[in-house]
């Protein structure tokens, strides 16, 4: 329970002790996109463990349940906050966001920007999803081999620059997808030792990791630039980051701070999305008759590019898009640092612990799902998706501190993914997506496809 006296929360049980051996706890938290789930199998869903003394490393709780789940990120103060390594060392490295900030400060901001991202604003940003996805389309001819992940990270920097931000990313791609990468990486590597340089010493990683930040930096300043010498440049976004007011205070977000907002959402909106997008068209590619539904499906809306008014009538290609997001979450764990003793599935979790969230460890249970490799959109069914437990479907996490894009990221890759299945028959040539990890997941390498148009 979350309201549990401290009297009550005292007599809880600690977690089971985690019985991996040490090597394997190190690489399961490496690996952190699959390395939960052999940590769930071998201690429960909800088991503790250590990496190193407690001044080197925080010891740590793994919660893979939907109960402990709920408990940890229904959490709407700071005794459970993102203040954890992983949080720490993005901030160093890329500045503060709402994705990274502590409690407090977060407060204001997600005040600040939550009328940015309501469903009207989001249509607004997403509402051109459809016409780059016609580009890349436009480019394919019968008998093509494609990359879907390349294609897929082209369409997203190309909807994101022109009809977002206000510049086009794709002239900018070496200063944004493999900086951002250089960065993130060695936030994420930092995070996971349990010895760490200290911060002052200029290691060779750290150089390069701050040179990928400036190069990141820079094309944000760049589009703020763009908006102020330009009235007319389309850029919904940024110039909803410059008009954003705290509603309680009148404050706007200063320069740096719409810099740091923006290049978490080119890290979302490109990075993330290019994943969920390319994991969608390949497992539709090894599926030919699911793909033939989100064809008809499509079909049967007016030949024109689709809108953001068009989703209602996409329910099965929206359906795809979630069972992508449950097999491949781009984000597949979510830490926090406990400030006080927690309540976390019927134990207790002392203060001073990390608390990781493992989802796509708790997307992929077969305790909680039927044959749950097997890629089914219909899970999603409305019939069958009332029975889901909301905290057992956590791709865009949950509670006060789920993302604040979810809406467009669902816009975003279910437009996409409409657009391209009307137009080519997509034939996946490999049996397998392989997965990679810098911050988030990413496919490891070419995700190769035949291409075939539909006539």
């Amino acid at each position: 329970m979350l309201d549990q006296t401290p009297s009550e929360l005292s007599s809880l049980p600690l977690a089971p002790r985690n019985p991996l051996p040490y090597r394997q706890r190190v690489e399961a938290v490496r690996t952190f996109h699959t390395g939960p789930e052999r940590l769930r199998d071998a201690g429960g869903p909800v088991t503790r463990f250590k990496l190193g003394p407690r001044w080197l490393m925080p010891p740590m709780v793994l919660v893979t349940s939907p109960r402990g789940i709920r408990d940890v990120l229904s959490i709407k103060d700071d005794s459970a906050d993102k203040t954890t390594p992983v949080f720490d060392e993005m901030r160093a490295i890329l500045g503060a966001n709402l994705a990274n900030l502590p409690h407090a400060p977060w407060v204001a901001r997600r005040r600040t920007l939550q009328p940015v991202f309501t469903k009207k604003a989001v249509a607004e940003f997403g509402g051109h999803m459809a016409e780059a996805a016609e580009a890349v389309a436009e480019t394919w001819c019968d008998g093509d081999v494609v990359d879907l992940d390349a294609q897929a990270r082209t369409l997203t920097l190309h909807a994101l620059g022109r009809s977002v931000l206000g510049i086009d990313l794709q002239e900018h791609g070496d200063d944004v997808d493999e900086p951002l990468r250089v960065a993130l990486k060695y936030a994420i590597t930092r995070a996971t030792r349990p010895v760490r340089v200290p911060r002052w010493v200029p290691t060779p990683a750290r150089r390069r990791a701050r040179a990928a930040s400036a190069r990141v930096h820079e094309v944000a300043r760049a589009i703020l630039r763009g908006c102020r010498e330009d009235p007319t440049l389309e850029a919904p976004l940024a110039r909803a980051l410059l008009a954003a007011r705290d509603p309680s205070t009148g404050l706007a977000l200063s320069d740096e701070e719409i810099c740091d907002e923006l290049i978490v959402f080119i890290f979302a909106g490109h990075d993330t999305t290019a994943t969920t997008l390319s994991y969608a068209t390949w497992a539709l590619g090894r599926h030919a008759d699911l793909q033939e539904k989100v064809a008809r499906e499509v079909a049967a809306l007016p030949e024109r590019a689709l809108t953001p008014d068009d989703l209602p009538s996409l329910q099965y290609t929206t359906q795809v898009v979630r069972e992508s997001l449950r097999l491949c979450p781009p984000a597949p764990t979510g830490t926090r640092m406990a400030y006080q003793d927690l309540s976390v599935g019927g134990y207790r979790v002392p203060a001073g612990t990390m608390v990781v969230v493992g989802r796509m460890a708790v997307q992929r249970d077969p305790s909680l799902w039927d044959d749950p490799l097997r890629f089914d959109p219909d899970r999603f069914a409305p019939d069958r998706a009332k029975d889901i437990d909301r905290w057992q479907y956590v791709p865009f996490g949950g509670g006060p501190r789920s993302c604040i894009g979810d809406h467009f990221a669902m816009l975003e890759v279910t437009l996409a993914l409409a657009t391209l299945i009307r137009r080519a028959e997509i034939h996946s040539l490999d049996a397998e997506f392989p997965l990679a990890l810098h911050f988030t997941m990413i496919a490891k390498g070419p995700i190769r496809a035949r291409i075939q148009q539909r006539r």
